[in-house]
C-alpha cells in the first residue's frame, strides 16, 4: 500500500512543485538530487521505486490494486474516468489525478468523481493559443481548493513562475530539466 502522499508532496512548501518524468531508478535518483518533489512514470515503477523515496504518479492504464504495490498515485484520463475505479484507488490509499483537456471535461469530472487533483493537458490546444496559454485558460475552470498539475510543458524559469503565480501546484517536466526549474536549494541550517 502507498505510504507516500503524492498530494502532500505537491501541496506542501512554498512555490510550485517540479514533478520529473522518469523511466528508471538512475533518472529517479538524479531527479531527486536536483530537487524534484515527485515523479511520474509511464512504465512499471517497480524499479524506479528502488531508486527514490519521492512519491510516484503512475501514468498508465493499471488496476488500483497493482498500482498500490509500487506507486503512490495513479493518473485517470478523462476518457476512461470510472467512478468505481476512482473509488477503489482512494480506498487503497492512492491519490488520483484526473487528466483533462478542456473545460467540459473539468466540469464532467467534478460531477462524476469530484477529484482532488487535476492534471491539465495541453494536448488539445486550440489554434492560435500556446500550450501554456491553454493550461492557464483551463486553470480558471478548476474550483479553488483543488490541486492542479500542468502537464509536460516545454517551459523555462519565467514560465514556471507564471504558472506558480496563477495558482498551479505542480508542473511535469523532463528529468533533465529539473535542476534549472526547481529553484534554489533551501539554506543550510
Amino acid at each position: 500500500m502507498a505510504n507516500r502522499r503524492f498530494s502532500h508532496a505537491i501541496a506542501e512548501g512554498d512555490g510550485i512543485s517540479v514533478i520529473a518524468a522518469v523511466e528508471d531508478a538512475d533518472s529517479a535518483r538524479d531527479a531527486e538530487g536536483q530537487r524534484a518533489e515527485a515523479l511520474v512514470v509511464r512504465g512499471n515503477p517497480a524499479s524506479v521505486r528502488e531508486g527514490t523515496s519521492l512519491p510516484i504518479l503512475w501514468r498508465a492504464a493499471v488496476a488500483p490494486e497493482d498500482a498500490a504495490e509500487v506507486a503512490d498515485a495513479i493518473l485517470l484520463p478523462f476518457d476512461s474516468l470510472d467512478e468505481a475505479l476512482h473509488e477503489a484507488a482512494l480506498e487503497l490509499g492512492l491519490d488520483c489525478a484526473v487528466e483533462v483537456r478542456d473545460e467540459d471535461e473539468i466540469e464532467q469530472a467534478l460531477e462524476r468523481v469530484d477529484p482532488e487533483i487535476f492534471l491539465l493537458s495541453p494536448a488539445e490546444t486550440p489554434s492560435g493559443m500556446s500550450p501554456l496559454e491553454h493550461v492557464l485558460d483551463l486553470l480558471a475552470a478548476v474550483p479553488a481548493g483543488k490541486l492542479v498539475i500542468a502537464d509536460h510543458l516545454d517551459v523555462d524559469e519565467d514560465e514556471v513562475e507564471l504558472l506558480e503565480r496563477a495558482g498551479v501546484d505542480g508542473v511535469i517536466v523532463h528529468s533533465h530539466d529539473v535542476a534549472s526549474l526547481a529553484g534554489e536549494p533551501p539554506p543550510q541550517v
